[in-house]
Parts: structure tokens; sequence; C-alpha cells
């Protein structure tokens, strides 16, 4: 399998306040998404990388097909849209409504599946102690932590994703949304933070490798979670 490399982009995603979603700050730290119009990032591991975990035909066609078709789908939709295409993917997802189909459901697909690619890694890495005293705080212990992470993710009914976020005040909290929908999207969810980690629970995701034990995916997750990007995210 061919290397991909990861593309490196600097800066601050979407700086400033999100819109409504006050006093949170966008998140520091991560990959710049760029602006309009969007691009399919390329991966800092090739596709057989994070075997067993995941399978490289999944990653393959996960990264290939599902997120460029999600791209591709959030350009044409924001292409009528002058006054948006300015907008960093953040405060984009603050700013739409339920009812803006096309771009919540393409806007937050490439949103997550960006971030998905950064929070797995093929490298042994451990949550750093500032995020492990965090998760003590909330949880008691790690163990208590991805069992309730678990539950978030293995209860979600369908298709969605599972998140540790980081709240205006720097606690944590753990949800779930559905479809591509994402705690920043201010007008839509109903609990709304900073995801540090995110989880997709959608069955492309898995189902080559794992068919319907979403349960054993969501264990083997935990085996190649890039906790140095969640403690950068954590901050």
């Amino acid at each position: 399998m061919e290397k991909r490399t990861f593309l490196k982009l600097s800066g601050i995603i979407g700086a400033g306040t999100l819109v409504g979603c006050s006093p949170l700050k966008t998140m520091v730290g991560a990959a710049s998404m760029g602006r309009y119009p969007y691009a399919l990032p390329d991966l800092a591991y090739g596709f057989a990388d994070l075997v067993p975990s995941i399978d490289a035909k999944t990653m393959e066609i996960h990264h290939d097909r599902h997120h460029k078709g999600y791209v591709t789908k959030l350009n044409t939709a924001l292409e009528p849209h002058l006054n948006l295409q300015s907008l960093s993917l953040e405060k984009l997802l603050a700013t739409i409504k339920p009812g803006d189909t096309a771009l919540r459901n393409n806007g937050g697909g490439h949103w997550n599946h960006t971030m998905f690619w950064e929070w797995m890694t093929p490298k042994k890495t451990q949550p750093g102690e500032r995020l492990t005293a965090a998760i003590q705080r909330e949880w008691g212990d790690m163990d208590t932590f991805k069992k309730a992470f678990a539950d978030a993710a293995g209860s979600r009914f369908g298709s969605g994703w599972a998140w540790l976020c980081k709240d205006g005040a720097g606690g944590l909290f753990i949800t779930s949304t559905p479809n591509q929908d994402n705690p920043l999207m201010t007008k839509i969810t109903d609990k709304t933070g900073i995801p540090i980690l995110g989880l997709d629970v959608w069955e492309h995701a898995y189902y080559l490798h794992y068919q319907n034990k979403r349960s054993d995916y969501i264990s083997a997750f935990w085996n190649v979670v890039n906790w140095e990007r969640v403690n950068t995210l954590f901050g």
C-alpha cells in the first residue's frame, strides 16, 4: 500500500469565536480545513497501517469514496451561497440551521472525517497528564470513561458519531449525534462543545470487517486512538 503524506496546513482553524457558541472557542491545534472550495485531505498513514483494528479495504473506501463524496457535495452546495464561501468550516457548521440539509450533511461529513483520520494512528500513544486528570475528575478512571464512551457509540441507533468534548469551562463530556451532525452545530445539536475525540459508527466504517458487531469495532478503536492529537486539542 502506497504511503500517504498528511496534508500539513498551519494556523488555527476558524480563527475567532464560533457563531452562536460563545464562550466556546474554535479548536486550537487542528489542521486547517481551509475554505471553499474544499479538498479531500491526504492521510498521515497507509490504508493498511491500522490493521488489524481497521482493515485496509474499509479505510480505502471510507476515505476515497465516502469522504470524497462529502467534499464534492459540500462544494456543490456552497456554489450559490457567496456569503458563506468565505467562512471557515467551523463557523459554517455553527451557522447552519436544521433545514440546511445539504450543508448540514456534507459540511458535517467533511469536518467529521477530516478529524477522524487525525484521531487515529498506527503509533502507540498515551493520554497526557492533564487530559488523564480531567478524565479522572469526570469519570473516576480511564476504564469507566471508555465504557461511557462505548455506551454512547453503541447505543446510537442507526448512523452517527460518539464524541468526547470540551465545554466552555474546560470540562469534559460525552455525547453522540445522528448522521453527520456534530457538537459544533450550535443551531442543531442539543449539547454543544468542542470535539476532541470522535468515533464514526456508520456501518460503512466497520461492516466489511466486523459485520454487525459494532461493539468489537468500538473496542478495537482504542488500539489506534491518536492520544497525542487528543492531548493537543484538549490544550
